[in-house]
């Protein structure tokens, strides 16, 4: 004979319930495989969602990195500049014409390039991209030195130096009368970052290139982007979830 559990009944019943344990054990198995159907029916269609905004993604930043290519093709070599197709980064790579030494101060070539730059790169972009381009970024790099500092002081110091030239740079930028016309998106859309030195460049041999790390770029995230990070990160967290609960 099965053994039995016993059921608590309402009072006003005469009789009291009773449900063998392992028929209770086969309602909880049923329900935990609906449940574990219904996850992995969620986790497929998410999948394809996925798929689907990867194309999307792909199609989007390769008609930016071309729109980008085109216009400034001319123009990057004698600028000292390159424009990595992964990561739509346009990068400055002469420190040299960048500030002065220890100063937040434009040096006239590089107030030049970015009167040139500039204006055409926010055109491009606005014009061809505006309803997909989540932020722009002007971001300031440094090298991991600075004086007779290292570690951590010199890190503070880059800090401060990076986030105060990357304020001066877009300060300048947006000021150019050639940008009023996209003033409302830009202001929307631009950002000044410092990162100081920590993203530094690597040599082959994995030691720091200290003059490439110096550096300032205009990098684009794109909303395609940013909704594909944030599905990948739930898919994640589903998956994690399911193994927890196994």
């Amino acid at each position: 004979m099965a053994s039995k559990l016993r059921l608590s009944a309402p009072t006003d019943e005469v009789s009291d319930s009773w449900i063998s344990i392992a028929d209770l054990m086969a309602g909880l198995m049923m329900i935990f495989l609906l449940l574990a159907v219904w996850h992995s029916a969620q986790i497929t269609e998410r999948a394809e969602e996925v798929s689907t905004i990867v194309e999307e993604w792909q199609d989007l930043e390769e008609a930016i990195y071309f729109a980008l290519a085109e216009e400034f093709k001319e123009d990057l070599p004698r600028w000292q500049a390159e424009i990595e197709r992964e990561t739509l980064t346009i990068r400055f790579r002469e420190p040299k014409v960048f500030f002065k030494q220890n100063s937040a101060e434009l040096q006239p070539r590089f107030k030049t390039i970015i009167q040139d730059f500039f204006p055409r790169y926010i055109r491009v972009l606005r014009d061809g991209f505006a309803n997909n381009i989540r932020e722009v970024r002007i971001e300031g790099h440094t090298s991991s030195e600075f004086g007779g500092l290292s570690g951590r002081d010199a890190f503070i110091e880059n800090m401060r130096l990076s986030q105060a030239r990357t304020r001066a740079t877009m300060e300048y930028a947006i000021n150019l009368e050639q940008v009023s016309p996209f003033e409302e998106w830009v202001i929307k859309t631009v950002t000044a970052n410092g990162l100081s030195s920590g993203r530094v460049i690597l040599s082959a041999t994995g030691e720091e290139n200290k003059q490439r790390s110096r550096r300032v770029e205009f990098t684009i995230h794109t909303k395609t982007k940013e909704a594909l990070f944030e599905i990948l990160d739930t898919l994640s967290n589903q998956r994690r979830s399911a193994g927890m609960e196994q």
